[in-house]
């Protein structure tokens, strides 16, 4: 799924037969700010169980390449790591900053002025060699 006005990419690939290149099931990108950018892929083993990567990508200041940081998910933790990433923000949210608009932080819409997000096409071919290029 992609939308022209969302800033998050997803989308679905069906081909949930041979997965032996690790491809990705299903993939979600946020950019957070101008050089950060978080993805979340669904992705499955050989013997079609499924697991989750988070990767943050930050731009180098230099501008020569970019920096990854991987986290594997594993479903058995699944339920442990959402309720302590749950509890985590609400922490954050009601002890510590109780008075603030963190809504005020949503910018899924483009705001008017701004470049259009990119499509399905572009995303492929202008990510082949720079963001993706470090998928498995």
């Amino acid at each position: 799924m992609f939308t022209l006005n969302n800033r998050t990419v997803a989308y679905e690939n069906k081909n949930f037969g041979d997965n032996r290149n690790n491809e990705s099931l299903f993939s979600k990108r946020i950019k957070a700010g101008k050089r950060r950018t978080y993805f979340f892929d669904v992705r499955s083993t050989r013997g079609n169980d499924y697991f989750i990567t988070i990767t943050e990508s930050k731009k180098r200041f230099d501008d020569n390449g970019y920096d990854r940081h991987k986290m594997f998910l594993y479903k058995e933790d699944f339920n442990k790591f959402l309720t302590a990433l749950t509890e985590t923000v609400n922490y954050v949210k009601t002890d510590l900053m109780p008075d603030f608009d963190f809504d005020a932080y949503n910018h899924d819409q483009e705001q008017e002025g701004e470049e259009s997000a990119v499509s399905a096409t572009s995303v492929s071919a202008a990510d082949e060699n720079s963001v993706d290029d470090w998928k498995i």
